[in-house]
């Protein structure tokens, strides 16, 4: 290679960092691959680290270099996607991507109303979460290259989030992502629309025209790429003009299957504190709620900041599903079951929900055209809603799957 004398270095180092690794590259005009490793499992995995460097060295065309390779118990996704930016920092030119076998188990497909009670958050550069998230179940796992990521590591995140994607066990669990805010997130589409990616979450949105954007640019990556499977939008609104502008944004794409709001932001929009209570975003939940509803879309809430308040959360959940929301953000995997739990319908509504259920069948079988329970008629959006219902009862084990004949038996 005939590049001059360079250095560069990815990835994090120090006594307190887990699963991850650091690099240092620099590049010389002879001496072939020089390789300084510093791994406590030296001993087991040291000749395949080293065979996978020399591996992506040949594929960047790497020929003469030092490299200094501090382990902390990295995963063969974090060991490559550290040293391909270590890589890309030094020689910015090169755009191939060194692409890890994708796993078997992650090739699974999402459907538009799938329940999204949960979204668990990961920081899309922080690998040490990612191996395990899905053993808690969550309905969804979003990988994060914005907020929880800094300026100066935004790079890393892409490649990250882009091998996790490939070789991480989601565990049947949706596959989103949350982009940057644009321009920016346009970038970040390239790391993610190859690799099976569910949902796409567009931070900050405030126009139709941000959607049609995404919508533009993904339909340019996947012929290109020729990925076929599809790919759904989750705008998140987090300002008093993208509350406004609501309903143009839940209806700007037939991939639209969401609208979040994002609190945080929101209240810092208006200047006020945001509070357990909520009064002072009452009106945006609202208008997203009926924004969301309108367009035919699910509305999910934001997330609950205090991870060791765990009655706050069940509070929290209990208030946003009377409002109408289907689902909330977990920054925390404790918060999942919380979630679920409080999302869950009440006794109550679980028998309410298969009366109509059993008159819409029978008036169904009978070829009826008018669905009545009692007195009262039974429209569509009724029968709809006790359906979604029973499904709810049926993930969180409050009936059998048999429960219609139990009712025939009994009655």
């Amino acid at each position: 290679m005939n590049a001059k004398i360079k250095k560069s270095t990815a990835g994090k180092r120090g006594p307190k960092v887990r699963s991850d690794c650091y690099f240092e590259l620099e590049l010389n005009k002879d001496g072939g691959i020089k390789i300084d490793i510093k791994s406590k499992v030296d001993s087991m995995y040291g000749n395949t680290i080293k065979n996978e460097i020399l591996e992506m060295c040949n594929f960047f065309g790497i020929t003469n270099a030092n490299i200094l390779f501090e382990d902390a118990g990295a995963l063969p996704m974090t060991i490559a996607a550290r040293f391909e930016l270590a890589v890309k920092r030094l020689l910015p030119d090169i755009k191939k991507e060194y692409l890890l076998p994708f796993n078997k188990k992650n090739k699974y497909s999402t459907s538009k109303n799938k329940m999204r009670r949960s979204r668990l958050y990961l920081p899309g550069n922080e690998p040490k979460f990612y191996p395990n998230a899905g053993l808690h179940n969550p309905d969804g796992i979003i990988l994060d290259l914005e907020d929880s990521v800094s300026h100066t590591e935004k790079d890393a995140a892409q490649l990250l989030v882009r091998n996790a994607l490939r070789t991480i066990d989601f565990y049947g669990a949706e596959r989103m992502v949350r982009i940057n805010q644009l321009p920016k997130g346009l970038d970040d589409l390239e790391f993610i629309v190859p690799h099976n990616v569910h949902v796409i979450l567009i931070p900050k949105c405030e126009s139709a025209e941000q959607i049609q954007q995404v919508e533009k640019k993904i339909a340019e990556i996947k012929k290109e790429s020729r990925v076929k499977n599809e790919i759904y939008f989750m705008p998140i609104i987090e300002s008093a003009l993208g509350i406004l502008k609501a309903f143009e944004i839940a209806s700007a794409s037939k991939n639209n299957v969401a609208l979040a709001i994002g609190l945080e932001d929101y209240t810092a929009d208006l200047g006020v504190q945001r509070t357990n209570e909520g009064l002072e975003s009452l009106f945006a939940r609202q208008m997203l709620i009926n924004s969301a509803k309108a367009a035919g879309i699910q509305a999910i809430d934001t997330v609950f900041s205090d991870v060791n308040d765990m009655e706050g959360l069940r509070l929290s959940v209990i208030e946003a599903k009377s409002l109408g929301f289907e689902g909330k953000g977990c920054i925390h995997p404790r918060q999942i079951q919380i979630v679920h739990k409080a999302f869950a319908p009440t006794e109550t509504e679980i028998e309410k929900a298969k009366k109509i259920v059993i008159a819409f069948e029978d008036a169904k079988a009978k070829g009826l055209g008018v669905v009545s329970l009692g007195s009262k008629m039974i429209d569509a959006p009724v029968v709809k809603r006790a359906l979604h219902t029973i499904d709810l009862a049926l993930m969180n084990n409050l009936i059998s799957k048999n429960w219609r004949k139990e009712i025939n038996s009994s009655s």
